[in-house]
């Protein structure tokens, strides 16, 4: 096919109409015929010729500016230097593996919990015999990824993790997904088969950028050794900025194998210096983050009876309980806090009201109710607090309408903004450093006598102590054994820190153990991972050696991942475990109970024999059947030296009260009637409780 060419006809035109533009003056009519001499201008019906040829002559007294008619103005200015990127050296020569090493230094790790296997092996011989920092071998990928966890949330510090492609990565999906719902920081490390393997299904290949994209903040292949350091950065400051949570770095055996031959830059791509943009943004959210302040301690200040509702995102600042307690003393306002929360605010303190939600106090729960305004700091009104929206915080709701009260909400991630309650005023950012900006701009307040008042009553009416309460000749109750543990470590509460499976021993442990300071409570809340307690009780003693390390845990969630009993053995790591063994999906037969007419479909095991077991792992292991033991071998758990094991036999059938049942209210919760108790003990004993050996 010919190309296109225009017409010597219309080139003849188009360069007859730039001269004669060059002689005539200025007009805007002509320029606009001159620039498209293809196109006929289009005349209305009835408009004569005349006219037309008469507009078309008029010329334009001033040039457009857009011509520039000064000579000055003409001149080319000269090609600015661009500032070439530092470019570091350091490492030039290294191996991969190598500079995963040196990155980890810099980074200032000191432990890593990992599993090696073919695909990473260049990074595993890199750090042998490394004496920077400390390689802890689990028996399964998912215990390492639950150490870091531990780790994580015990120190602050991100937790990192070491294993190899395939199987090995997808062992950590779940304490990625883990970590993501409960914003805890974790760096995951996992080998990958080479770059020109990729794609092939080669042996242990995974897409583990596909699989891990929806449980992580950010994950990345790293397609060449002189990206290597940069992208390790790149991890670790996402990973701990914002809302913490777990990214992966994917690295490819060719990768971690190969030698650094060029210097290389060693900027990050995120963005250190704002932009002009950004600067503007900043200048015009800080005057809205002002006025929002403003109106914000104009609430607070008119409030009859307002509430704190305290979640993690206060505790990732090392100050925040602090200027928490500050705000609370100040406005005198009754504080609650999420299971994530424990610890944030000293559960001694008379305006503590506990944890709040399906398993929360009764007396948090009624304030939630009948509070006119709720401050949220760090929390994300998930549904375990919420429970029915539409009957949630009724009063709030009613004060917002009203314009004196609502409720307000502090929260870092906008997306958890307006996500499940509307905000009547939502302050976006560091919770901690808002608040503080706050307390100058709210009134000292010294008592609130009615609305303590009441909250006193519901005190009173429905205590946490609200219990089939233990007898000397009846079954071990599990929140006694709770109780006496929180008083045994009265002394050191501050040295003390509680991990915890998932299930009623969860929740037992949240009611009835006093918590008085900041990440002293780890345990999986968001995901409900069981399995959970023992490997992150591992990873928080590494963090804090000094310190006392109980994992509180149930026989059925123990037994998803005893297997890291020989770990603690191994590493000489002294963690406890009071094991509540009652040898039955204790949570899941409440719900079987309360909804499916007492059909246990599978909720019950057997058991191994818990102490021989973990003897045989090199653990020092005791059990206890009887309540006056109870003491006694709790006192032989907390001073043993090394990692020891407390099996304790309890009452079964027993449920987590208060509960608020899915689908109601916080206000319509279920609490302990003794009446009721005595219907469950004689249908226990009709049935008879024991699953394993059947009457004849």
């Amino acid at each position: 096919m010919m190309p296109l060419r225009p017409s010597k006809s219309a080139l003849r035109t188009f360069h007859l109409q730039r001269h004669i533009a060059g002689r005539r003056p200025f007009s805007s009519s002509f320029v606009a015929s001159a620039a498209s001499p293809h196109r006929s201008s289009v005349q209305k019906r009835g408009q004569s010729t005349a006219a037309a040829s008469a507009g078309a002559s008029e010329s334009r007294p001033v040039p457009s500016p857009a011509f520039n008619q000064e000579p000055h103005r003409n001149e080319i200015s000269p090609l600015q230097r661009r500032q070439l990127p530092e470019l570091d050296d350091s490492m030039v020569g290294m191996s991969g593996g190598e500079i995963f090493h040196e990155m980890m230094l810099r980074q200032g790790v000191k432990h890593v919990f990992g599993y090696p296997g073919g695909a990473i092996l260049p990074v595993f011989d890199a750090i042998y015999n490394s004496k920077h920092f400390e390689f802890l071998l689990p028996k399964h990928e998912q215990g390492a990824g639950h150490m870091a966890e531990g780790y994580a949330r015990a120190s602050g510090k991100p937790g990192v993790v070491l294993v190899t492609s395939g199987p090995g990565a997808t062992n950590v999906i779940t304490p990625m997904q883990d970590a993501m719902s409960d914003g805890t920081p974790m760096v995951v490390f996992c080998g990958q088969v080479p770059t020109s393997a990729i794609g092939t299904d080669s042996f242990q290949e995974a897409d583990v950028i596909g699989i891990s994209r929806a449980c992580t903040k950010w994950n990345v292949m790293v397609k060449s050794v002189g990206e290597l350091p940069r992208r390790i950065q790149e991890a670790f400051e996402i990973a701990t900025s914002g809302r913490p949570g777990p990214v992966l770095v994917d690295l490819p055996k060719d990768v971690t194998a190969g030698i650094l031959r060029n210097p290389i830059p060693m900027h990050s791509t995120i963005p250190s210096l704002p932009s002009a943009a950004a600067m503007a943004a900043r200048e015009m959210s800080q005057k809205q983050l002002e006025g929002t302040i403003n109106r914000v301690a104009n609430l607070v200040n008119i409030a009859k009876k307002p509430i704190l509702y305290v979640g993690q995102g206060l505790l990732a600042r090392p100050d925040g309980p602090e200027i928490l307690k500050e705000f609370a003393d100040k406005a005198c306002i009754p504080v609650t806090t999420t299971l994530q929360g424990l610890g944030g605010f000293d559960e001694l303190d008379p305006k503590a009201l506990h944890m709040l939600g399906m398993h929360g106090s009764a007396y948090a729960n009624m304030a939630m109710q009948e509070a006119d305004l709720i401050i949220a700091v760090g929390a994300r009104f998930d549904d375990r607090v919420t429970l029915s929206i539409p009957k949630f915080a009724p009063q709030a709701k009613l004060a917002a309408a009203e314009g004196r009260g609502g409720i307000v909400h502090f929260e870092i991630m906008p997306k958890n903004i307006n996500k499940v309650v509307q905000a009547n005023e939502a302050v976006e950012g560091d919770c901690a450093d808002n608040l503080r900006l706050l307390l100058p701009h709210v009134k000292s307040v010294s008592e609130r006598p009615e609305w303590f008042e009441q909250i006193n009553d519901w005190k009173e009416r429905f205590p946490l102590s609200l219990y089939d309460r233990q007898t000397e000749d009846g079954p071990i109750k599990p929140q006694a054994v709770i109780e006496k543990l929180s008083d045994l470590t009265a002394h050191m509460k501050d040295k003390t820190i509680i991990t915890t499976g998932v299930g009623q021993h969860q929740m037992w442990a949240a009611q009835h153990f006093r918590w008085r300071h900041p990440r002293t409570m780890i345990t999986s809340g968001g995901l409900g991972t069981m399995g959970y307690g023992l490997p992150s009780a591992l990873g928080a003693k590494v963090a804090r050696p000094d310190c006392l390390v109980v994992d509180i845990d149930g026989d059925a969630s123990f037994n998803m991942t005893l297997t890291e009993l020989s770990t603690a053995a191994q590493f000489g790591i002294a963690v406890k475990v009071l094991l509540l063994n009652n040898e039955e999906q204790g949570m899941v037969t409440q719900w079987q109970n309360l909804f499916y007419e007492d059909r246990y479909s599978h909720t019950h095991q057997q058991n191994p024999n818990f102490v021989p077991l973990a003897k045989a792992m090199r653990v020092a292991a005791d059990s206890c059947f009887k309540p006056s033991e109870v003491e006694e071998k709790l006192k032989w758990l907390i001073e043993h030296d090394g990692p020891a094991l407390l099996e304790v036999i309890t009452d079964r059938k027993v449920p987590v009260l208060p509960m608020v049942p899915s689908g109601r209210g916080l206000h319509e919760f279920l609490v302990y009637d003794e009446a009721k108790e005595q219907e469950r003990k004689q249908l226990m004993r009709d049935r008879n409780v024991d699953f394993h050996v059947r009457k004849e």
